[in-house]
């Protein structure tokens, strides 16, 4: 491994990103099926934490395949790992808010964090 890398351009540190996530992801979904219920009635609340759980889990694989791209390529698989994550954390985050506080003010960052998602795609697709 080059030792001149910035901790963001290592693939090490993407995959401890992408685990961390993983494993909130499927905390929160278990939450959700699990001990959300008592606290949030609304089933269109309990759908959109359940869409929030599914893109957390979906994009940290992304950030997992990202980094094992950037083993190969580098740079683009990094800035795809860093938006996926930037994407996560709108997307999900702001609907996981959302749900539990009931202000449907937040569902206005969920467009960010998909646009995140979309680039975090787009720069995977311009490796070379």
């Amino acid at each position: 491994m080059n030792k001149n890398l910035s901790f963001w351009q290592r693939p090490s540190f993407w995959f401890k990103v992408a685990g961390v996530s993983g494993a909130a992801a499927v905390g929160l979904g278990a939450f959700g099926a699990h001990g959300l219920r008592a606290r949030v009635t609304d089933p269109y609340l309990l759908e959109i934490w359940n869409r929030a759980a599914n893109y957390h889990q979906i994009h940290s694989l992304a950030i997992c395949a990202a980094a094992y791209c950037a083993n190969n390529d580098g740079k683009p698989a990094f800035v795809a790992a860093s938006l996926f994550t930037l994407g996560i954390a709108l997307f999900s985050g702001s609907l996981y808010t959302l749900t539990l506080t009931g202000n449907r003010k937040w569902g206005a960052v969920t467009p960010f964090g998909g646009l995140g998602f979309i680039l975090g795609w787009l720069a995977l697709a311009v490796r070379k």
